[in-house]
């Protein structure tokens, strides 16, 4: 398979929502998304970067329907009153894509005091899921998790989740988030398939594409400054453009061929870019018994995740 955005149908009637749409792969996506005809509803953490994001798309695609809701993903409260927003601006939800996150941040901790990463990356996606699930459900949608190919860096410290025992390392803990995302994505599937539900899960990565997200990070107080040296260069030679990348993403929420547990992205060298299709995932992306305590402890920590 190797699969371009000429593929999709028409998406008019249609709604997305998409986190962190405001730049990088989520504003590419949208770009895509609305230019064949879907409403687009994306989160962002300021207003003012939501409105530059929105005039951007509005110059390549002047008809595009998009709209931001301010939505803070380290947040429990923010995630909560954000959902509330989206469900009063959408009747139906036909693909949630969980596209934000942070990447090799020095040790931080969400406003709840979760580990930054596996907070913003994971826990911070399974609440906003769970709170937007009814709506997808109703409407036979799809939930897209966004993983990398960092997901092979790292294992899940199911048993110190948050560092407190292990030294924090910001590449193990990003690994350990993107991990968390594909397992998530997986264990959806086959907990949707058991619940024999109308909604489905895809996950997907980007491969190596060059976006902010490679010198956030790093450029935080304490971020790496050797990380910051190898990204301004591998970004210039190594890496995709957004817009390549972002291809993964809307094929797993919108194009009718994709296929619900499959893992969508680039299949080239290493799947650091290429032809787009099912992609690899690692033994440990597959560890369905790990899957399942990552879900338990997820849920202990945020809340359930299905209707009562």
């Amino acid at each position: 398979m190797s699969w371009t955005p000429d593929a999709l149908p028409s998406l008019a009637g249609k709604t997305f929502v998409i986190t962190g749409g405001n730049s990088g792969l989520g504003l590419e996506s949208m770009r895509i998304l609305a230019g064949k005809g879907a409403r687009v509803v994306f989160t962002s953490r300021s207003e003012k970067n939501a409105s530059t994001a929105i005039d951007d798309i509005r110059r390549t695609v002047p008809s595009a329907d998009v709209e931001a809701v301010t939505l803070d993903l380290a947040s429990l409260a923010s995630i909560d009153a954000g959902a509330e927003q989206i469900l009063g601006k959408c009747p139906r939800i036909d693909a949630l894509v969980n596209n934000a996150g942070v990447m090799q941040t020095p040790a931080s901790r969400t406003k709840d005091g979760f580990e930054l990463q596996l907070g913003t990356n994971h826990l911070g996606h399974f609440r906003l899921d769970s709170r937007l699930f009814p709506r997808i459900e109703a409407s036979a949608g799809r939930i897209v998790a966004v993983s990398s190919i960092a997901h092979k860096l790292a294992g899940i410290g199911l048993d110190d989740l948050f560092y407190e025992k292990r030294r924090y390392d910001p590449t193990d803990a990003y690994g350990q988030s993107k991990l968390a995302n594909l397992l998530f994505g997986l264990e959806l599937h086959r907990r949707l398939v058991a619940r024999k539900s109308a909604a489905i899960s895809i996950p997907c990565h980007p491969g190596y594409a060059a976006t902010n997200l490679q010198t956030a990070g790093v450029g935080m107080e304490g971020g790496s400054k050797l990380f910051r040296a190898i990204y301004a260069i591998s970004n210039r030679v190594m890496a995709q453009s957004a817009d390549r990348g972002a291809w993964s993403l809307v094929l797993a929420a919108a194009d009718p061929s994709a296929k619900a547990g499959a893992y969508y992205g680039p299949t080239g060298f290493n799947q650091l870019r290429g032809p787009v299709g099912e992609s690899f995932m690692t033994k440990a992306a597959k560890d369905e018994t790990v899957a399942r305590a990552l879900w338990e402890k997820s849920e202990a920590l945020v809340g359930p995740f299905f209707p009562a």
